[in-house]
């Protein structure tokens, strides 16, 4: 369909505002003109700079008139660091909105697609709506829950083991799968990880081996950092990490109040075992090596004891399965945090 090819480059439009936009949605948008040609394209700048739809609209210039403009997100209809898209784009003299997901933010929420047509704009939302949830995820999950989008990462051999018996855990994946993470903390706003990996491993938990595809996009795209237990006085990275503690749920409040909308858990077991057992995660991503460990002295991915009873798995559904140079990457979505997809 045509304008799923039109919505098509707004999501690839939106791919690398992901980088800049947050805590802002990462959202794309074009321009076609009344002969169906793609004549503006735009994606959220950096918090305080543009929407996406105003960049549309400027690269668009004149030809905005009688145009339709597509936009992976609902335009926006208040007043925040910049002004009303809505008013923007009834302005230029577009003749019709098509979006992809409702905005969720409180402040939009459906009176955005109402003012425009209110001001004479047709709309049609919901064109492919499933795709631009999942590319907004953490946005979506952010605004709804207050909380952020909570990714567990974890690196292992093939029966499930993150470190040997001596404690080593460099490198279980290769060089290719840890380039691929190093992507996925610059996506991330925060990483958190527990006292003992830093104790262990003293990590930077940097995002310094990623470059984006768009050489115009400055970095560093290093996330928040934060310790969850007690402070390591000579690790590496702990002076920039903020040490936190407590219940999760309560971490996880402030870090949502502080604007954190994806956050990065990196480790070790007794961190993920917590996440995990208290159904806080949104996505487990596992780092799967053509290695094995042989044996029971290694360390599991998760600490503590298991369940007891199948009843009491923490059940999920695969969503990709990816071959990372020699590794393999596995996402999974927990059954139960599927609406925050």
């Amino acid at each position: 369909m045509v304008a799923e090819s039109h919505m098509r480059r707004a999501i690839a439009a939106a791919a690398e505002a992901r980088l800049v936009a947050s805590p802002n949605p990462w959202v794309g948008a074009v321009v076609v003109d009344k002969d169906d040609r793609v004549v503006g394209i735009g994606a959220t700048s950096a918090p305080g700079g543009d929407h996406a739809e105003i960049e549309a609209i400027a690269s668009a210039g004149a030809l905005c008139r009688g145009s339709t403009l597509y936009s992976t997100l609902e335009p926006c209809c208040h007043r925040g660091r910049t002004g009303p898209c809505t008013d923007a784009i009834s302005k230029v003299g577009i003749a019709q909105v098509v979006y992809g997901i409702d905005d969720p933010d409180p402040r939009v929420a459906g009176r955005g697609a109402e003012r425009l047509r209110e001001m004479g704009v047709a709309v049609t939302s919901g064109v492919l709506h499933s795709e631009i949830e999942a590319q907004l995820a953490a946005y979506v999950c952010h605004r709804r829950t207050g909380r952020p989008f909570v990714i567990l990462k974890l690196a292992a051999t093939l029966d499930g083991h993150i470190a040997l018996a001596d404690g080593s855990s460099s490198w279980i994946t290769g060089d290719a799968a840890r380039a691929d993470v190093h992507r996925l903390r610059a996506e991330s706003d925060a990483i958190l990880v527990g006292a003992g990996t830093v104790r262990a491993d003293d990590p930077r938990l940097t995002a310094r081996d990623f470059a984006p595809s768009d050489s115009t996009i400055d970095g560093p795209f290093d996330p928040r950092r934060y310790v969850l237990g007690s402070a390591i006085p000579d690790a590496a990275m702990v002076a920039p990490a903020t040490i936190v503690g407590g219940p999760l749920t309560e971490v996880l409040d402030q870090m949502g109040a502080d604007g954190v909308l994806q956050l990065l858990v990196e480790g070790g077991a007794e961190v993920a075992a917590q996440f995990a057992r208290a159904d806080l995660v949104d996505r487990f991503i596992i780092y799967y090596a053509p290695a094995l460990a042989v044996g029971d002295d290694a360390v599991s991915m998760f600490a503590g004891s298991a369940v007891e009873s199948m009843a009491e798995l923490v059940r999920g559904r695969f969503d990709t399965v990816t071959r990372i140079g020699e590794d393999i990457r596995v996402e999974v979505v927990p059954v139960s945090r599927g609406a925050n997809l």
